[in-house]
């Protein structure tokens, strides 16, 4: 079961209560599915009872109680615990969590593969560039968003990725600046904003994305990449350290880590093919720090979103990054070793982590190379 199955059996559950009298409500389009928080367990938590609580007219703890038995019922679920205000935590039924995750991971980076080629270079902006689409929302949601940024090259670059997320989200965006942005800014960092200047309307829009300043610094000077990087990773609170270091090629640089475990994901797949053996997802022991990683992207991406702070996208890569990188050693066989299916499970691991990788940033608009 994957974590959007484990999403409709969620809503298949509401489904059934509402039709056995048990609750009185609409049922949603949508069951949000995330890695349990602080005081969670299992395998995965959903907060559709604190969803539901209002409109049923009951409390979050007795809409979760009304909706366990339904939940205990369904096909791949070994046990579902109420735990905090009323958040439902799901076990599924042995390695079932984990392998599916990778499944759905490496299924969204096939489909997203196809897509690409069929769509067209106008077309591939509101879709992410390197066309991974795990986390992404299945249809546009119908929800409008104006960002407006001052004539301020952290806020225009901030803008440009808060706007590439929350399309990512199924969101209608448009995005405006003050003035003009600099030729160096859309060239070199590759800033994309809709129109600019004050805008017709009755009343003038507000400025709605404001970080602190880069100035006086000059992200221009490190490149796309580094640049972007520099000015997305602290949070919009927290003046940016625009510095040379994010040039460098060493651990002690965020981004390098970052690049680096996608470069080596995608070297494992190569050394893989030559070796005659390629990813198959399985279960694959002592990585829950990295599944726990994986699986909390979308919500990253839908946090990210929410609260137009592409930092925690930057800082959620990182802890992906570093999770993955100590197991990359572990995937292909060792000296006469032959391939096998543990191999395989461990490979496609791996390559889910550089899917996630790749497609993260992708949204921040940093290239994803596969040499290093």
């Amino acid at each position: 079961m994957t974590p959007v199955e484990l999403s409709r059996t969620v809503l298949r559950a509401v489904r059934r209560a509402v039709d056995d009298g048990e609750l009185s409500v609409v049922v949603p389009p949508q069951a949000l599915v995330t890695v349990p928080g602080p005081g969670g367990c299992g395998d995965y938590a959903t907060n559709i009872a604190l969803q539901l609580a209002r409109p049923a007219g009951q409390s979050p703890q007795r809409v979760a109680e009304v909706l366990r038995p339904y939940l205990l019922g369904a096909a791949g679920v070994s046990d579902v615990v109420v735990t905090g205000p009323g958040f439902l935590n799901i076990s599924l039924r042995a390695a079932q969590g984990s392998v599916a995750l990778v499944s759905e991971i490496l299924q969204s980076q096939s489909q997203s593969r196809s897509q690409s080629r069929s769509q067209s270079r106008s077309q591939s902006r509101s879709q992410g560039r390197s066309g991974v689409r795990f986390g992404y929302v299945e249809r546009p949601t119908g929800q409008v968003v104006r960002l407006h940024a001052p004539h301020e090259v952290r806020a225009v670059v901030v803008m440009d990725v808060v706007a590439r997320v929350l399309r990512s989200q199924g969101a209608l965006v448009r995005t405006s600046c003050v003035a003009r942005p600099e030729r160096e800014w859309t060239e070199v960092l590759g800033v994309e904003v809709d129109a600019y200047g004050t805008p017709d309307a009755p009343a003038p829009l507000e400025v709605n994305v404001r970080p602190v300043p880069a100035a006086p610094a000059d992200p221009v000077a490190l490149g796309r990449d580094a640049g972007r990087w520099a000015l997305l990773h602290p949070a919009a609170h927290d003046r940016p350290r625009v510095t040379s270091e994010y040039l460098s090629q060493r651990e002690g640089n965020p981004l390098f880590r970052v690049r680096y475990a996608h470069a080596r994901t995608r070297a494992l797949s190569r050394n893989a093919a030559d070796l005659g053996f390629d990813a198959h997802p399985g279960v694959v022991q002592d990585v829950r720090a990295l599944e726990i990683a994986l699986a909390d992207h979308p919500r990253i991406l839908a946090g990210t979103a929410t609260q137009h702070a592409p930092d925690r996208l930057a800082r959620h890569l990182l802890a992906v990054a570093d999770a993955v990188t100590p197991f990359l050693p572990t995937v292909l066989p060792r000296g006469e070793e032959k391939p096998s299916a543990a191999h395989r499970a461990r490979l496609a691991l791996a390559e889910a982590a550089g899917t996630v990788l790749a497609g993260g940033l992708s949204l921040l608009g940093i290239d994803a190379p596969d040499h290093l």
